[in-house]
């Protein structure tokens, strides 16, 4: 992470590496806490979003080599980023939102999110520890992924009724979505209807649905308003019929007081990102600033957003 400032050296590290007994737990069963302490160790993505920060795009870099890096891109004339060192994590196909809190006696800072090896689902803590490297650690949750080829989470966390769901892409056409509870996933059924979808990232998170932004293969730009009710359609709007055929990954964060949202979108076959911003999601009448291309190099598998466990996204 951008405050880790050299390069984690865990050779070898393989799945297998589930726990690491010098790392504490995390302590309680309460919710995560806000994280705002201003202490080095702690990621600035944490940071910078407590504080109100500028608008930022803080972009994690998973790659096949086991490696995991942030790039933080900021919208101008042209974009500007700051690349950070990468640090050893594990070798993963699809990657989902980090998510960065503290425990219940705000003693430990980590982070937590879902991810693919091969056909198995994994849930990742990765601790910060205060002027040490991070460590991840890996726990098997799932089995027969092998059909997904990207995933997305949201989390609602702000206020009753909280939510948090896994939407999963298909290569059968649908999607699905899993609710979380606790460790475990309860499984809400296929979505139909989708294909020729090529990635997803959650833009809104709020007490009665989630919002999807999605790209086809054909260079369409959607939102999927899916209602948090069981069995409830989801609102299929167009925000754009061309221009995002090349991008595998999009990963967005919320921009200003309006609902903004902020997109890096990352085209694998040149490891290049650009930079947009986008208005309250509207469908076709949605405004957009394209910023252009971005001065760094992703090489991630996919590409996701670092974020924290209390801010939620409301671009829809």
């Amino acid at each position: 992470m951008n405050v880790k400032r050299y390069a984690l050296a865990l050779a070898g590290l393989g799945l297998i590496a589930a726990s690491v007994s010098s790392v504490p737990a995390i302590a309680g069963k309460t919710d995560p806490k806000p994280y705002t302490s201003d202490k080095v160790a702690h990621p600035s993505p944490v940071k910078a979003l407590a504080a109100g920060g500028p608008c930022i795009n803080y972009v994690g870099v998973p790659t096949a080599a086991g490696t995991m890096q942030e790039i933080d891109v900021t919208p101008g004339t042209s974009p500007t980023a700051v690349a950070f060192e990468p640090f050893g994590y594990v070798a993963t196909r699809a990657n989902a939102t980090w998510y960065g809190a503290v425990n219940a006696s705000q003693t430990q800072t980590y982070y937590y999110g879902l991810l693919l090896q091969g056909a198995n689902l994994y849930r990742h803590t990765t601790y910060v520890p205060d002027e040490k490297p991070p460590v991840p650690t890996f726990t098997k949750v799932g089995n027969g992924w092998s059909g997904f080829k990207a995933i997305a989470t949201s989390n609602y966390s702000v206020a009753q009724p909280r939510h948090a769901y896994l939407y999963g892409l298909n290569t059968n056409n649908s999607l699905y979505r899993y609710q979380i509870v606790g460790a475990g996933f309860k499984a809400l059924g296929p979505i139909p209807g989708f294909k020729g979808f090529k990635t997803l990232t959650v833009v809104s998170e709020s007490a009665t649905y989630d919002t999807l932004l999605m790209t086809t293969t054909a260079g369409a730009l959607w939102t999927a308003h899916i209602p948090i009710a069981a069995g409830a359609k989801p609102v299929m709007k167009l925000i754009r019929s061309s221009g995002f055929a090349d991008y595998e990954s999009l990963v967005a964060q919320g921009c200003g007081t309006r609902g903004g949202t902020l997109v890096t979108a990352v085209d694998n076959a040149t490891q290049s990102g650009f930079q947009y911003a986008f208005s309250k999601f509207n469908g076709s009448a949605t405004a957009m600033t394209a910023y252009g291309k971005i001065p760094a190099v992703f090489n991630g598998v996919d590409h996701v957003s670092i974020t924290t466990h209390y801010d939620q996204l409301v671009g829809e």
